[in-house]
Parts: C-alpha cells; sequence; structure tokens
C-alpha cells in the first residue's frame, strides 16, 4: 500500500473502512474470471485472493482488532476482543465462478457482539451498500416479494409465501438477497437451514441502517462474535414486514 494511499485510510473512520474494504477486495475479484481457470479452482483462487488481501489490509490499518473470516482458521483469542471484523471475502462462490451477477463481498464490524459498521458490495452491478451512507429502504405497495436461497429454500417458504399473499424469489448469496431488499426490488429475505456469522454479519449491519429489521426467525436478536458461529436462520424487511412473518412462522 502506498504511503499516501495509507495515510488516506488511516483517516477513515470505520463505516468509510469497511465500504473501502469491500468495494477494493470486489474489484481485485472481477478480472480473475477473465483467465482460464475451471469454476472450481476459480472459486477456491478468488477466496484465496480476497481474503489475503482484507487479512492484510485489517492488520495494517486495525491492528488492534480481531477478525472473523470463513477464508481462515478460527482465532477464539477473538472472543475476548471487544471490535472483531467479521469478513466473508466472497459469499457466493458458487455464483461467482459461473458468471452469475449475484455474489458479494462482506466486511463488517462488530463491537461487544452488536454490528455497528458495515458493508455489501456487488461488484458485478457496481453496487454497494455501508453503514455510513445508507439511505431508507424504499416502500413498497405490491404484493411482497419474499427471496430465498436459490441453492437451500426452506421447506416453509411456500408456506409463508402463501400466507402473505405475495411472491417467491431465488438468488445466491445472502450478501445479494440483502442487497435486492435494501434496493426495494424485494420485500422480504427469509432463510432457514444454517448459515454461519460471516454470511449475514455485514448484511444485516446496512439492512439495520437502511431502516430495516433482521433477526431471528423468532423475531430474537442476533449477536454476534460467538463461540458457535452458526446463525441457523434470519429474516430481513421492514418492521412490520418482519413482525408479520415472525408471526406467521410460529403456525406454519
Amino acid at each position: 500500500m502506498a504511503l499516501a494511499q495509507r495515510a488516506e485510510t488511516e483517516a477513515m473512520n470505520d463505516h468509510q473502512l469497511a465500504a473501502w474494504l469491500a468495494e477494493r477486495a470486489g474489484a481485485l475479484l472481477m478480472p480473475l474470471r477473465d483467465g482460464a481457470l475451471e469454476p472450481v479452482p476459480l472459486g477456491h483462487v478468488a477466496d484465496r485472493t480476497a481474503n489475503a488481501y482484507l487479512l492484510s489490509a485489517l492488520s495494517m490499518l486495525r491492528p488492534e482488532d480481531a477478525v472473523l473470516s470463513e477464508e481462515s482458521p478460527d482465532d477464539l483469542t477473538r472472543l475476548e476482543a471487544r471490535r472483531v471484523w467479521i469478513v466473508d471475502p466472497l459469499d457466493g462462490t458458487r455464483e461467482y465462478a459461473a458468471g452469475r451477477s449475484d455474489w458479494a463481498v462482506h466486511v463488517a464490524l462488530t463491537i461487544d457482539g452488536i454490528p455497528v459498521a458495515g458493508a455489501v458490495a456487488q461488484p458485478d452491478l457496481r453496487r454497494i451498500a455501508a453503514t455510513g451512507e445508507a439511505t431508507p429502504a424504499p416502500t413498497a405497495t405490491r404484493p411482497p416479494i419474499v427471496i430465498v436461497s436459490r441453492s437451500r429454500p426452506s421447506e416453509r417458504s411456500a408456506a409463508l409465501v402463501d400466507a402473505l399473499g405475495g411472491e417467491l424469489h431465488q438468488l445466491g448469496s445472502a450478501g445479494a438477497k440483502a442487497m435486492a431488499v435494501i434496493a426495494g426490488e424485494a420485500d422480504l429475505y427469509f432463510h432457514e437451514g444454517g448459515q454461519n456469522e460471516w454470511d449475514n454479519c455485514a448484511p444485516v449491519a446496512v439492512a439495520h441502517a437502511a431502516g430495516l429489521a433482521a433477526c431471528r426467525v423468532d423475531g430474537s436478536e442476533i449477536r454476534y462474535n460467538q463461540a458457535d458461529v452458526s446463525v441457523p436462520d434470519l429474516l430481513i424487511g421492514a418492521p412490520a414486514l418482519v413482525a408479520r412473518a415472525v408471526e406467521l412462522l410460529r403456525a406454519i
């Protein structure tokens, strides 16, 4: 990192840094798909490339903070840290390797288990959402569009959509699904069947910043930097719609 660029990034607050890191990591991944690698090694190379960049940048710019990354061994000393960056260098590796646009880079900072800053970048769409510059999510007047996993939709998805009188759509990465709700392209993101903290920490951070609710399907808050990093389920959407979905899921 050049001295001038390092001085610029050292002056950034946590919101700005999260956005900068997510955008830069995404930019590194774009040209890799122009090579001759097959999809499986391409995904591995891309994961390692983005992860190495994020770890190096955070060690330089936030050396006192801990990091939890999908692509690195879990250092449990993070449990003793107040400030922990939670990153997914490439969320939606399958979609990325297949040339789809529904993949993302996630960068988030938690303090005492609460996401306080974060960014989700979608390089193919030239779109980024970050906590420091979030705008309120649009309010839809149509029947709700419920967005679920393309590869692992919940068995309760169809029943929830029917109860809401909505439509069911599918996308790849967790970040892409959250971004669709934040942009007003969908109204509710519903996931069951297992995720990990790096899958949804940054999406939850930017959703909260956009005035959306983000919680477990029973309505409980998601806490991060836990010893067990699994997050079994998730809802993101307008507060009233999320509350309605929580109520309906109790009976489905």
